[in-house]
C-alpha cells in the first residue's frame, strides 16, 4: 500500500484520443498481429513521487465481425508523467480508441529538502 500525506495529495486525470485510424487505413483498422499505440502524458506539475494511475476505456469503435480484444496499460510512470498504451492482436480491428486515466499521488511541499 501506498500511504500519501493526506494535505499534500494531488489528484489529475485527463481522456485522451490515441488514434484514429479508419480514416486514413492506419495499421490499427487494417492490420493483424500484434499492434500497439503509445503516447507520452504529461503533468501538468510534477508529483513528489510517482503517483498512482489508473486507465479506462471512455470510447472504443471497433469492428463488430472479429473478436474484440484490447490491453490498456499506464507505463513508464514518474513524478512528471507516465506512457499511455493501448495493444491488440490477432484479427480484432479499432478503428478509433479515447483513453481515460487518473493519477493520485503525493504533492511536493515547500517545507520538503532536497540536500542531495
Amino acid at each position: 500500500m501506498k500511504r500519501l500525506r493526506s494535505r499534500l495529495m494531488g489528484i489529475e486525470q485527463g481522456d485522451t484520443v490515441l488514434f484514429s485510424d479508419f480514416e486514413n487505413d492506419g495499421e490499427m483498422w487494417t492490420g493483424r498481429g500484434q499492434r500497439e499505440r503509445r503516447r507520452r502524458i504529461k503533468f501538468s506539475e510534477p508529483f513528489h513521487t510517482p503517483p498512482n494511475v489508473q486507465t479506462s476505456v471512455s470510447l472504443w469503435d471497433m469492428d463488430a465481425s472479429t473478436v474484440i480484444r484490447a490491453d490498456v496499460a499506464a507505463e513508464t510512470v514518474t513524478e512528471n508523467g507516465f506512457d499511455l498504451v493501448f495493444r491488440t492482436w490477432g484479427d480484432t480491428r479499432v478503428a478509433r480508441a479515447r483513453i481515460g486515466w487518473i493519477a493520485i499521488g503525493e504533492l511536493s511541499d515547500e517545507d520538503d529538502w532536497d540536500v542531495m
